[in-house]
């Protein structure tokens, strides 16, 4: 018999929970055996069903998957945390890796690389996808690079409408005139990452086309 993998799953969104539940428990040596909503939940499920790894979400209500991680990690669980996340900011990146998350995740991974991730955390490496791998790269050949003291936990800067530094750079390739595919192409990012990275910034931007989104960039001292 296999010796399995236990797993708590962490996700404020149901659907996205049922999807991850569905493709780890078609292997057989991994095991789902609780679900949370949020940063909270988290900590409680780990107590209560001692997993041997935790898998959960950034951005969720009442406390981030970053800060229960730290907490985790403060308090010397043996649990191994990834984290699994839409966005790929430097900021949400390295405020991961610091607080002690063992794997980062983009949601858009394939299924062949997201069980190779939860193998080989849970044999004690550490493991980026291919995208998140490029930024911590480029942090340690930069040093000088460093999370924004204004950021909280979030990822979040001082910048106006909240942005981060990765969206203040799609927003110039965006302004530029580049296509998702070529900005995609350019950052090193698959395109579902480019075009959630240009939602975001149309909806924290209040704005519903590309003229709205230049004047109001030109504006606010942006570009």
């Amino acid at each position: 018999m296999l010796n399995q993998i236990t797993i708590v799953l962490v996700d404020d969104h149901s659907l996205v929970r049922d999807g991850i539940r569905a493709l780890l428990e078609s292997e057989q040596d991994l095991n789902v055996i609780g679900e949370g909503s949020d940063g909270r939940e988290a900590l409680t499920l780990v107590e209560e069903k001692n997993p041997d790894i935790l898998i959960i979400d950034i951005r969720m209500p009442h406390m981030t998957g970053i800060e229960a991680v730290e907490k985790l990690n403060a308090s010397q669980s043996d649990v191994k945390c990834i984290i699994l996340s839409m966005h790929d900011s430097e900021e949400y990146i390295l405020q991961s890796v610091a607080a002690g998350a063992k794997g980062y995740l983009l949601k858009d991974t394939g299924k062949t690389e997201f069980i190779k991730a939860i193998h080989a955390v849970q044999s004690g490496d550490k493991y980026y996808s291919g995208d998140i791998s490029n930024v911590l790269v480029n942090s340690l050949l930069n040093p000088s690079t460093k999370i924004s003291k204004n950021s909280n936990s979030e990822g979040r800067t001082s910048k106006p409408f909240d942005l981060t530094n990765k969206e203040i750079q799609v927003l110039e390739l965006v302004l530029s005139g580049l296509t998702n595919k070529q900005i995609s192409e350019k950052l090193q990012n698959s395109k579902r990452t480019v075009e959630t990275h240009r939602f975001n910034l149309m909806r924290k931007m209040d704005v519903k086309n590309l003229m709205d989104l230049s004047k109001k960039a030109q504006e606010f001292g942006l570009v």
